[in-house]
């Protein structure tokens, strides 16, 4: 009878290990209100697979994580290093920190995720000070950016230093190349550094069609968070030295942060497995492609309007707020600005046609209620 607390266990193969895990969820369940809601893509898995078992060092000194040194300069340069971080705005801290002083403040734009969705954590843990500039469609200008770039010898006032760009933008436009080979010409013609929150690089480069480095270290960004979780990993992200000669002490400054992974084989193989081969661009991709169906879908409903040009895999839409409520107990989808009745809806990379098509469908029906 000691084995009777399994007997309710269901079968399994001889491949399929034991857990007392159960799944929680309906595997079926489709949403639109985060490329975080996805699951990890399955060449992702296979490769967190092949990098477990036996010993490897802690802390980075595994050979995973040397090895995806070359992996990341094949992308963004010779001079490029890779530091895997466990989040999005963890690598947003650590980058901004490794390009200001105690004094120093960063210009971004008054939507960016820095300021608006990361908990005050660029301030509260970095140290630093946001300067942030509105903007109509999340970009900015050398213009606007010239609103705050003064004032480098007041002692009184937070010295300038960074421009920090997204790309994606939070309202999902997107820079082209000229454009951020403008801005980083004229930060670093005042003396800023420029920093790139690419949380969806890979989908601005899907995008545009041009290598990713054609916005970065090509263009002249000088730090880049570079996203894995949005495009199909399990977790982790990646700050990206690309001009050594600007950053100071990033390894100190990564485990300051709480953000020096023990284990972190199992963030550098999945790195490698995004960006080896195409799997970050076919992911990519596929998610700007369903967010393009999905667009093309809902002009045709009478009612609802598209805010800002569908560039990735981000549609933002103004529709009736109790369409928004009866349609979110069907799918899953967050409000922007609320009052307004303005949507977000994100596509991910295991997003299918189907999934689109019956969105489209209900809000018809909602829409017609």
């Amino acid at each position: 009878m000691a084995d009777a607390p399994h007997l309710n266990r269901p079968d399994r193969s001889p491949a399929q290990p034991a857990t007392d895990a159960r799944r929680r969820h309906d595997p079926q369940v489709r949403g639109f209100a985060s490329d975080n809601y996805a699951g990890v893509h399955p060449e992702i898995l296979a490769a967190l697979a092949l990098a477990n078992g036996g010993h490897q060092s802690a802390y980075g000194a595994d050979d995973y994580t040397a090895h995806l040194q070359d992996v990341v300069r094949s992308h963004f340069g010779r001079r490029a290093e890779a530091f895997p971080v466990f989040n999005g705005t963890g690598a947003n801290v650590v980058a901004l920190q490794a390009l200001t002083d105690r004094w120093g403040a960063v210009i971004c734009a008054d939507t960016a995720h820095i300021h608006v969705d990361e908990c005050g954590a660029p301030e509260r843990v970095g140290g630093l000070k946001l300067l942030t500039v509105p903007t109509p469609d999340g970009k900015l200008t050398p213009e606007l950016i010239d609103r705050e770039a003064f004032g480098w010898d007041d002692e009184h006032r937070a010295m300038p230093q960074v421009v920090s760009l997204a790309q994606n933008t939070e309202l999902g436009t997107l820079y082209t190349v000229e454009e951020i080979r403008a801005l980083c010409d004229h930060a670093h013609e005042r003396g800023m550094l420029v920093h790139l929150d690419g949380a969806r690089i890979a989908n601005a480069a899907a995008a545009l069609d041009v290598p990713m480095r054609a916005f970065t270290n090509a263009a002249g960004v000088d730090i880049l968070s570079c996203g894995g979780t949005k495009n199909g990993m399990l977790f982790g992200e990646a700050v990206v030295v690309l001009n050594p000669d600007a950053v100071r002490h990033m390894k100190h400054l990564r485990k300051l942060s709480m953000q020096l992974a023990s284990k972190m084989r199992f963030i550098s193989v999945q790195l490698e497995a995004l960006l080896a081969g195409d799997l970050w661009l076919r992911n990519a991709r596929h998610s700007n492609a369903m967010a393009q169906r999905l667009a093309e879908g809902v002009r045709g409903v009478a009612g609802v309007e598209i805010l800002y040009p569908v560039q990735a895999n981000a549609v933002f839409a103004r529709l009736p707020h109790d369409v928004s409520e009866r349609l979110q107990k069907r799918y899953r989808f967050y409000f922007w600005d609320e009052p307004a009745g303005d949507v977000r809806w994100m596509c991910s990379f295991d997003t299918s046609e189907q999934d689109v098509d019956g969105f489209v469908a209900a809000l018809r029906e909602e829409m017609g209620r």
